[in-house]
């Protein structure tokens, strides 16, 4: 993309990036960025192959760190890939294995926002109190904390914000939610700032009526709060169907980036922090501010390749003939994003102590008019979102910053749930056997956690590496059952209780089923999967 079309310090930022220190510095605990975008697909960065969308960025990342080829998300949908990433559990261990939500009830409350509805509790099925994640972990070695963009671990009550329900054994009891916030909030599991949407759902649209924060040190938050978008509740809600929506101008997307950025210049060298980024770029809604990025897309897809999605009454994501270009332009945004983030890092002079990870929390979707074909950007994978075939699950996963080799490419096997002792270890701030115990133990032996640190391959030391001896997933979403395992370069899918069975060194399409040819090995795996399932009353699934 020519440099024309782009924000201006983009030029400044590519030139920067070349010269960043990639050092470890001694003596200091060091910082952590964790970016995690939404429903970005294996192929849809340069990086990765993608022809069509500029990412001038994140490719440069790749180039001056380490690019992942066989990284995995926790799950093939939101919600519990969030919950495999913050708990170090996969999806057959932890609680969350669907995305079970919460809409006041299934209730609109009529003109809570001007003369918008909006649900009164709003939010998703909470994580386990009883299990800790990341953020509380790091915050007792010291961390500061902060979060941006969704939260989706639990759910929020406009009309009572600070008034939490738990059971004696500190789960939360899911059936007060008419009466109470959840207790697996942001602001109660480790983290020090938040800014985005509690509830995924909400974040289905770019410009909604409000979105949560809590902030003390910077608002004087005593707990999470509604901040109302009071522009945007001048005009008509998506739901509605009415062409005003286009009036709305507080865009949520900018709005949680500028507020990471404004956490990341309270940041100094004296305290380390943990910055979880998990913005909601490029997911449905297709619809943005009207400026460079968006017109230059505009003019490379003529008007007979776009793609066209209709708003009807009801929908949350918004219509419109330039589906297209909507999308590259969400891409190369959120590129634009991590370029600012980096750059942000060296003006503070934190460049020299602080990891980055840029990475997407399942693969691509089909919602609100988004055309995975087009692009062809699940890098000539099968399966989109909500599939364990390749192209649900395999994700861009991108390691840049403090004793990261430059310029390096790894075909390491790893999931979501290996980055909780990745974090652990690569911090310095834990013992070797706080880091056991929150780590996959020898086979045979029971735990609570599913991760291997894969620490010695991201500093440059593969044969120091531990391997698993094979990843696991699985998925209840609704009506749609799906499980996952490869072990090596083979790989069990299950659909509806259905098994397949693919080499994926000879057939990396997943197109051949081995079942029959290859008994031994397909037994092999399902056993896997009776071992690895613990059955959930919350997500139901049907074993092969």
């Amino acid at each position: 993309m020519k440099s024309e079309y782009l924000p201006s310090y983009l030029v400044k930022c590519s030139l920067l990036l070349s010269a960043l220190p990639m050092t470890m510095k001694a003596g200091k605990h060091p910082n952590i960025i964790y970016i995690m975008c939404d429903d970005m697909g294996y192929g849809d960065l340069g990086c990765y192959g993608q022809k069509f969308i500029s990412t001038p960025c994140i490719d440069r990342m790749a180039s001056e760190g380490m690019r992942f080829t066989q990284a995995y998300a926790g799950c093939p949908v939101s919600a519990p890939s969030r919950c495999s990433f913050m708990t170090g559990q996969h999806t057959g261990h932890a609680k969350i294995r669907g995305n079970k939500e919460y809409w006041g009830r299934s209730v609109m409350r009529q003109n809570m926002f001007g003369e918008n509805a909006d649900y009164y509790v709003v939010g998703q099925e909470p994580y386990d109190m009883t299990h800790p994640i990341i953020p509380e972990l790091f915050k007792e070695k010291g961390y500061r904390t902060g979060m941006f963009g969704k939260w989706a671990g639990g759910y929020w009550n406009y009309d009572f914000p600070d008034t939490y329900a738990a059971l004696p054994d500190g789960n939360t009891d899911t059936s007060q939610s008419h009466e109470s916030s959840s207790c697996s909030l942001p602001n109660l599991r480790g983290i020090d700032c938040f800014y985005g949407p509690v509830c995924q759902f909400q974040a289905h649209t770019y410009y909604p009526n409000f979105l949560n924060r809590y902030d003390p040190e910077g608002r004087g938050d005593t707990y999470l709060v509604a901040e109302v978008m009071e522009q945007n509740i001048q005009h008509p809600a998506i739901s509605t169907g009415s062409k005003g929506y286009e009036q709305r101008e507080q865009y949520s997307a900018d709005l949680i980036h500028r507020y990471a950025l404004e956490w990341l210049d309270r940041q100094t060298k004296d305290e380390p922090f943990l910055g979880i980024f998990t913005y909601t770029l490029p997911h449905a809604e297709l619809w943005q501010p009207r400026d460079s990025i968006v017109e230059r897309y505009h003019q490379q897809f003529p008007a007979n390749e776009e793609r066209s999605y209709r708003t009807d009454a009801g929908s949350w994501y918004y219509g419109g003939s330039d589906k297209h270009a909507q999308f590259a332009a969400m891409i190369t945004r959120l590129d634009c994003y991590v370029g600012e983030i980096l750059e942000k890092l060296r003006e503070r002079g934190l460049d020299e102590n602080t990891l980055v990870i840029f990475t997407s929390d399942n693969g691509p979707h089909e919602e609100g008019g988004a055309d995975p074909s087009f692009f062809g950007r699940d890098g000539k994978l099968r399966g989109i979102k909500r599939s364990t075939y390749e192209g649900g699950i395999r994700i861009p996963f991108i390691c840049w910053g403090a004793g990261v080799p430059r310029g390096t490419v790894s075909d390491h096997q790893l999931a979501f749930y290996d980055l909780m002792p990745t974090f652990m270890e690569y911090s310095g701030a834990f013992t070797k056997q706080e880091i056991k115990e929150k780590s996959l133990p020898p086979q045979g032996e029971a735990s609570k956690y599913d991760g291997i640190s894969f620490c010695p391959t991201l500093l440059g030391k593969p044969r120091k590496q531990r391997q698993h001896d094979f990843l696991y997933w699985e998925m209840s979403d609704g009506g749609t059952q799906v499980i996952g395992v490869r072990q090596g370069d083979w790989k069990l899918v299950v659909s509806q209780g259905k098994p397949f069975l693919y080499n994926l060194k000879n057939d990396i399409h997943e197109e051949h089923d081995l079942k029959d040819s290859q008994p031994d090995k397909f037994a092999e795996l399902i056993n896997i999967v009776h071992r690895e399932h613990i059955d959930s009353p919350l997500f139901p699934i049907t074993l092969p």
